[in-house]
């Protein structure tokens, strides 16, 4: 499933949190999570920031929002807050591209990281324009689960392995115990497994190992 590194103006449709990221511009906002309820929208926010009380006034005055301080040293606050649900966030929703946590708001914009099918990319641009919000696509990695790869009997062999602590060091399970529970000999446990952790390695290490641009960053 492609995962695509998205930033958009939080701030062009009315948005609280957006409203208040424009007004302390210095501040980086970290969402750490953020999901729709029946009154709107839950999040947690978390400041690193010397003015903790100017932005906990902030959110005092801002209009259409309920929040709570969870924690406050003078260096790092976190409020969970509640908004009503944004136009992004139903733009978002309609094009089913699925956040990933912490996102980072400044100055109004909104980057995060967001997985979505591929079908489902392309309707993106279509749902933001229709909102009329500026967004950037800085990025499209197709990025996928290695062990997509494997066999039913591969997935199957190599699961119960690590759940019952085969690859734990000191091992809480011996080859002969695992192939046991499958009804195997441990040569043909032994097997599979070698051909599972084969497929595993090489697709990870092909994936590290990929096309980098002149920064020297991955393409």
């Amino acid at each position: 499933m492609p995962r695509v590194q998205l930033t958009f103006n939080a701030a062009a449709r009315p948005d609280p949190l957006a409203a208040i990221s424009t007004e302390l511009p210095d501040e980086e906002f970290r969402i750490l999570s953020s999901h729709p309820t029946d009154n709107g929208i839950l999040g947690l926010v978390e400041l690193d920031t010397q003015e903790s009380d100017t932005v906990i006034q902030h959110f005092e005055d801002a209009p259409k929002m309920s929040y709570e301080v969870l924690h406050n040293d003078g260096q790092t606050v976190v409020i969970q807050y509640r908004i009503p649900e944004t136009e992004s966030n139903r733009a978002l929703r309609a094009s089913g591209i699925l956040p990933r946590f912490p996102a980072h708001l400044q100055d109004g914009w909104l980057t995060a990281e967001h997985t979505a099918a591929h079908e489902r990319v392309s309707q993106f641009p279509t749902e933001m324009d229709a909102a009329g919000i500026p967004y950037q696509i800085q990025s499209i990695t197709h990025a996928h689960d290695p062990t997509e790869l494997l066999t039913a009997r591969q997935h199957e062999i190599i699961t119960e392995a690590v759940e019952r602590g085969y690859y734990d060091n000191p091992r809480a399970c011996t080859l002969t115990e695992l192939a046991e529970g499958f009804g195997v000999n441990p040569s043909a446990a032994s097997g599979v497994l070698h051909r599972a952790e084969e497929t595993i390695i090489k697709e990870a290490i092909g994936e590290s190992t990929g096309e980098v641009d002149e920064s020297g960053e991955p393409k």
